[in-house]
């Protein structure tokens, strides 16, 4: 009795190792792969970008030029349409990049061109305060990095949802200035969801700032003296930058290109006025009252360039959330007074983490099936094939 007491205790013992054996051999495979997938694969996607260099040299020609970073779309998930497990790993990627994109390429000024939040249209007050608390640890940043939003329809609702109390408390949040000026560069942020043009009280509201901002910027292209610009503010003689969420009216994606460009059955889908894009006659007051050299926008959550008018380019931002794209994206902008260069900055596809992650569980079972014995040893198996081969 007692020696089949000591057999079953060694044969115990025996079954403790093996399996203390194979915990030490798959933890550190497990912490390999979730630090990798996890946190390493965006330092070695976004250390590949780079700021693109002005053609003129800043300083060449005394200016000083501006490293400004625009992302659109980030729609953080509310409590009604957002599965926890999603916003669970849609924001720790969103965080991930962010805070990597903010310490390798060091930005001056990073602009969020609408739908910050997906819910933001009819959340309740305490859902509306989470969201915001999540955002600013999303999106944190050194005080010496200053983050401008512009309002998105998933924020205040569209035109026909919009009201002055999701307006105030939007901007309760985030500052509601309109001009930006930094370095000797105008930043007009645009809240394109009312510009709607039917004489409603907010998108007058709306009409009279923008008004009184293309007063002021036309102002600073003249020389001061006596008449309409007498006392007015003074400021940066440069062009704009005009910021907005909706694109200004194009009929389609269908000159669209690139890798993030909208999928090509999708191109051709004509676009409605005032809810894909802008209507025609808000687009050409835009572009009349504010005269911009650029035009950077979201919402279509993929990439396009169009020119409007004159030449005056526009650039659709594609979505910074890997819910609305495989191949999420930002673009990278710098800028002086008199000109600028853009270049976008890929992030980590999906579909490579999903494919690391699936290469790694295949790896973990076949460890497991060698330890248990079910499997031979690949190395084994290799060396008897070669000793066979040698005999023969």
């Amino acid at each position: 009795m007692a020696l089949i007491r000591l057999g079953f205790g060694r044969q115990h013992l025996c079954l403790l190792k093996r399996r203390s054996s194979l915990l030490l051999k798959l933890t550190p495979v497990v912490f390999a792969v979730l630090l990798f997938c996890e946190f390493l694969i965006y330092y070695l996607v976004i250390f590949r970008c780079d700021w693109p260099e002005v053609k003129t040299p800043a300083h060449n020609s005394g200016q000083k030029t501006l490293k400004a970073m625009f992302l659109a779309d980030t729609h953080l998930l509310g409590e009604v349409r957002g599965h926890w497990l999603d916003k669970l790993r849609r924001e720790w990627q969103m965080e991930r990049a962010f805070q990597t994109s903010l310490w390798l390429l060091q930005p001056e000024v990073v602009f969020i061109l609408g739908d910050i939040f997906d819910e933001g249209k009819w959340s309740s007050s305490q859902a509306w305060a989470d969201d915001v608390a999540r955002f600013q640890k999303i999106f944190r940043h050194p005080r010496h990095v200053q983050l401008k939003v512009v309002a998105g329809n998933h924020d205040i609702g569209f035109h026909y949802q919009m009201s002055t109390y999701k307006i105030k408390r939007f901007e309760k949040v985030f500052n509601p200035e309109r001009l930006f000026s930094w370095k000797g560069m105008n930043f007009v942020l645009v809240n394109s969801v009312a510009q709607e043009g039917d004489g409603c009280h907010i998108c007058s509201e709306a009409e009279a700032e923008l008004i009184e901002i293309s007063h002021k910027l036309n102002c600073s292209r003249e020389e001061r003296g006596p008449g309409p610009c007498r006392g007015a503010p003074l400021l940066p003689a440069s062009a704009p930058v005009l910021l907005q969420h909706f694109p200004l009216f194009r009929r389609s994606d269908a000159n669209c290109s690139g890798e993030d460009a909208a999928p090509l059955e999708e191109r051709a889908i004509p676009f409605k006025e005032r809810y894909d894009v802008l209507s025609r006659e808000a687009s050409q007051q835009l572009l009349w009252w504010l005269r911009p050299r650029l035009i950077l926008s979201g919402h279509t959550h993929s990439a396009c360039e169009v020119l409007h008018g004159a030449g005056v380019p526009e650039i659709s931002v594609p979505s910074f959330s890997w819910r609305n794209r495989n191949n999420p994206s930002f673009i990278m902008g710098s800028m002086t007074p008199t000109d600028y260069a853009l270049a976008k900055c890929y992030l980590p596809y999906e579909n490579t983490v999903l494919a690391t992650y699936c290469v790694a569980a295949g790896l973990l079972v076949v460890l497991i099936l060698v330890h248990s014995g079910l499997l031979p040893s690949p190395l084994l198996f290799g060396w008897n094939l070669l000793r066979k081969f040698k005999t023969t």
